[in-house]
């Protein structure tokens, strides 16, 4: 961070002058050490360059056949705390009847905390772990013995014994249950009500009996990458962060420095530069409009610096089709007038001072 930050002031400098107390002094063994021209790229924001770097490749969306599968082979079993609703046909007075003020799941068979139910002619009967069709086949074949061919049917009237947890920038955070139906995490995202505008969409992150792993909704939404996509599980918890992180950095001469953030829609440099008062025309440097962005891990640099001459409306064409990226600097430098300016306005108490000492001095010895 010390590099980009002594890149930056090279970058406000352009060679001139040094003015004072427009620069740190750090370690000087320590910046010898660090030879900028070796750790940093530059280039030009020309059109070759946007064909090269900002070019949207051309993406088909990609099937998940693991989740396809995993959705293909899905069913519920029954848990502690489910209610069943169980119906033998012909055979009203064993099925609890749910009246008007009867919801199905109060007229329902509890499934206990050791896993079972009690029904007439049976019993106690252990369903935890169990499918309806299985317990279906159950009480089937136990009323067989006082009920010729039963018809029997079993359904979950309501479903308490598996849930999901969803926290951070959702419209509707909170818990969801699994039922019959399998859920995935775009369903889970949709059923809260969707992301709040602080959400960081790339940053969704699944933890799983103590392991986390980071989704990018992003690429699922506006790429179709079911890949992004997966089936939930009891006690999985989804949490989208915010996108505080997701800032970029508008310095220099603009007419309210500020940081932005790039939300859910991407942001370019003349948005940027627009949203941060634009230049300021009487000491800007339209030709020293620099974007520092970290260099990839495995170049070795310590930053790629892209330079705009933003001296006519085309290169204001540029600065719209290039894209930032989160933690990008945007540094627009001070031309060469207002350096000296600057410099003048600095200097300029100190030398009246001594030309008026000058001047007293001379009428006290005359």
């Amino acid at each position: 961070m010390k590099a980009l930050f002594s890149l930056l002031v090279i970058l406000s400098l352009s060679g001139c002058a040094v003015i004072p107390g427009a620069h740190i002094p750090f370690n000087q063994e320590e910046d010898d050490s660090i030879d900028l021209e070796k750790m940093v790229d530059i280039y030009a924001i020309t059109p070759k360059l946007l064909r090269e770097r900002m070019a949207k490749p051309e993406t088909t969306p990609v099937f998940n056949h693991q989740l396809e599968m995993e959705i293909q082979d899905y069913d519920y079993t029954v848990n502690r705390g489910d209610i069943l609703n169980i119906t033998v046909w012909d055979h009203p007075e064993l099925t609890i009847p749910a009246g008007s003020d009867r919801s199905p799941s109060e007229a329902g068979n509890w499934v206990h905390s050791d896993g079972t139910i009690f029904y007439p002619y049976v019993g106690e009967v252990k369903v935890a772990g169990l499918k309806v069709t299985e317990i279906r086949d159950i009480l089937r074949k136990e009323l067989a013995k006082y009920i010729a061919t039963p018809q029997v049917d079993v359904t979950v009237a309501s479903f308490r014994s598996k849930r999901v947890y969803l926290t951070g920038e959702l419209k509707q955070p909170g818990t969801q249950p699994i039922t019959n139906v399998p859920l995935t995490l775009l369903e889970a995202v949709s059923n809260a009500g969707g992301l709040t505008e602080a959400a960081d969409w790339t940053n969704v992150t699944l933890t799983r009996n103590g392991e986390t792993k980071r989704y990018s909704l992003r690429d699922l939404y506006r790429q179709g990458d079911t890949r992004e996509n997966l089936l939930l599980r009891p006690n999985d918890i989804i949490h989208v962060a915010r996108n505080d992180a997701a800032k970029i950095f508008v310095l220099g001469e603009v007419g309210k420095p500020t940081s932005l953030n790039i939300g859910r829609s991407d942001i370019t440099l003349a948005e940027a530069l627009a949203d941060a008062g634009g230049f300021v025309q009487a000491t800007a440097d339209a030709s020293g409009v620099f974007v520092v962005r970290k260099a990839p891990d495995d170049t070795g640099k310590i930053a790629e610096v892209f330079q705009l001459h933003a001296r006519n409306a085309t290169a204001l064409v540029l600065a719209d089709q290039f894209v930032l990226q989160p933690r990008d600097i945007v540094y627009v430098t001070a031309a060469p007038i207002a350096r000296w300016n600057r410099l003048i306005t600095q200097i300029l108490p100190t030398v009246q001072m001594v030309y008026f000492g000058s001047v007293t001095e001379r009428e006290l010895t005359d």
